[in-house]
């Protein structure tokens, strides 16, 4: 509760007006209604409610009625305009601190996926939104058929189911380049693992990459990063679930780290292939088909709308063209390998 000073300081100068204005019917002026919408403007930033100060206008109007006689009708229509005109100021005051906030939490958003801020400074600004850096973070990254951004259904939506599902939990739930994204303790996993299904079923089917667990504020950017790159790489390499987790995509970075000796493998290995029939990509695909299924010959003709024998006669073929032997494990492991390296750089569309 506020008292009768605090609320006596916002509303001053009204009763003066109020007796002015009736004293010969006029309006008010637009000096005292730009008084009216200032004051309105300090009250908001001084915490005070707005209904406690509306009702405090009426006190006031109350107390001058008796002084005004006959122009209770000019009276009355100078408490709507006063209140009008205050009310505007009050809630013009909570739009710019509300627009501030949003900007102050995107810039903070920004540094703290891309680690632009003094880390000793990004984890003051942190407490304020929630985080506590010395902790390790995890980050989860949702992207959609549609960009999302702040204030949109989907993301308010997902906001407001993960913190009442977690209330009490030190979450960070934004948008950035059109994804949305959840940053939460490390040692939480059922957060991200429930923003995923939320994301994913108000997406209609969108993709969510989860990174790894990283201590300190250089750990949010390095999970955010191993986030993206899941994504990234899930679009590549057309793999399949909705969900989808950096720990379990590590031989990917592996294999791609010397890029060189990776198109050295995929066009040693493979490039024979463009001289068959249809050129090399009905190959890869025959190939790609059948690591995925185990090397398992009925799964892959399945998977490829074939009949096992057409299967088997392509198999041979690129055991023809390649001189190298499925049955053979070391043959096996290289064609798979190179397989995977051809699906990474885009081969053969793209040169190696």
């Amino acid at each position: 509760m506020f008292d009768r000073a605090a609320l006596d300081e916002h509303v001053a100068g009204c009763a003066e007006v109020l007796l002015s204005a009736c004293a010969t019917g006029r309006r008010l002026t637009r000096t005292e209604l730009a008084d009216r919408r200032t004051q309105g403007e300090r009250a908001a930033e001084a915490g005070l409610p707005l209904r406690g100060l509306i009702r405090h206008h009426l006190v006031v109007a109350q107390e001058v009625l008796p002084s005004v006689g006959p122009a209770a009708a000019t009276l009355l229509a100078s408490v709507e305009q006063a209140v009008d005109a205050f009310a505007e100021g009050y809630e013009r005051s909570q739009h710019q601190a509300v627009r501030q906030e949003e900007a102050a939490r995107r810039e903070f958003v920004d540094d703290l996926l891309y680690g632009r801020s003094d880390l000793g400074r990004l984890a003051e600004r942190a407490e304020r939104f929630g985080l506590r850096l010395s902790q390790a973070h995890a980050v989860a990254v949702a992207a959609g058929p549609e960009p999302y951004g702040d204030g949109y259904p989907v993301a308010r939506g997902i906001e407001a189911a993960v913190l009442s599902r977690f209330a009490g939990r030190q979450i960070l739930l934004a948008t950035k380049d059109g994804r949305l994204i959840c940053v939460a303790p490390g040692e939480q996993p059922d957060v991200l693992a429930y923003f995923a299904k939320q994301a994913y079923a108000v997406t209609g089917g969108g993709r969510v990459a989860i990174g790894r667990s990283h201590p300190g504020a250089g750990g949010v950017v390095h999970s955010y990063e191993e986030a993206l790159n899941a994504l990234d790489l899930a679009e590549r390499m057309g793999l399949e679930g909705p969900v989808l987790h950096a720990a379990d995509l590590l031989v990917y970075p592996v294999l791609t780290r010397d890029r060189q000796a990776m198109a050295d493998l995929v066009e040693s290995a493979l490039g024979p292939l463009r001289t068959g029939r249809g050129g090399a990509q009905p190959y890869l695909d025959t190939l790609t088909a059948y690591f995925d299924s185990g090397c398992v010959a009925t799964e892959a003709a399945r998977r490829l709308s074939l009949s096992v024998r057409a299967l088997t006669y392509r198999l041979e073929r690129i055991r023809v063209l390649t001189g190298t032997d499925l049955a053979d494990p070391v043959n096996r492991y290289m064609l798979q390998t190179a397989v995977i390296g051809a699906r990474l750089l885009g081969w053969p569309e793209s040169d190696a």
